[in-house]
């Protein structure tokens, strides 16, 4: 089998193989297994991965950008271990139904990264950056996960504002300092997630599990969107005593 770019795997094991450096632009993997695979420095710019299980796999100064995978697993078979993205490139990569249980997350390039309806529980974010310099002083941001499993994922002092996390899950997550002003974070749990210098301004948060949410405890709130109905329990938070006309 030949790394090169535009290759197509089907349905083979590639765990013996080394992805070392190797060019596998715009290549097309499919019900294909990696395990324990170290993929350093390797070019998947446009690849996609569809319903492939990789387990205990290390994309390490990878670029992925504009990268697809869909229905993948990175899980390992105990659940407690998985994939991990370091120092490399995930911009306006597009990630659909996959499990990334524990997945980590560390000091690489996400601009646009764009996934949805997957399981990221325990993920860590580890100074991911969302950003992209524009010019000599625009900073834009832009991700989204929408409908994912953020439960007990750790995403202090994450930088997204403007992100789209609809209908997502970050129960019991850490949100500690994170900026998500202006996002959207309708119909979210955040119930016990712990918030705690997280910046908020202008975030929608209607139809949002909110119970728990400490307004005084956040570092902006000027803007933030609600509905009538959310009202009790953010001040009941607040230690107010609430009352019917």
């Amino acid at each position: 089998m030949k790394l090169e770019p535009g290759a197509r795997f089907l349905g083979v094991d590639l765990s013996a193989l080394d992805f070392t450096d190797a060019d596998l632009t715009d290549a097309v993997f499919e019900s294909c297994t990696l395990r324990e695979v170290q993929v350093q420095g390797a070019g998947l710019q446009g690849a996609r991965f569809v319903g492939c299980r990789l387990v205990r796999c290390r994309f390490s100064h990878a670029d992925l950008r504009e990268a697809a995978f869909e229905d993948c697993n990175f899980a390992d078979d105990d659940g407690h271990a998985g994939v991990q993205f370091a120092f490399g490139r995930l911009d306006e990569a597009r990630i659909r139904n996959c499990d990334l249980s524990f997945a980590r997350f560390e000091r690489l390039s996400a601009y646009g990264l764009d996934m949805e309806a997957c399981n990221l529980r325990g993920a860590a974010f580890l100074r991911a950056d969302f950003s992209r310099v524009f010019g000599r002083s625009v900073v834009q941001w832009a991700g989204a996960m929408k409908g994912c499993n953020l439960e007990l994922a750790d995403l202090t002092e994450l930088r997204l504002p403007e992100g789209d996390f609809n209908r997502s899950s970050f129960r019991e997550a850490a949100l500690v300092d994170a900026d998500l002003e202006g996002a959207d974070l309708r119909e979210c749990d955040l119930f016990q997630a712990l918030t705690a210098g997280a910046k908020l301004a202008r975030a929608d948060l209607r139809g949002a599990e909110v119970s728990g949410l400490n307004l005084a405890d956040l570092a902006s709130v000027a803007g933030m969107k609600i509905a009538a109905d959310q009202q009790y329990r953010l001040l009941t938070a607040l230690g107010l005593d609430v009352y019917a006309e």
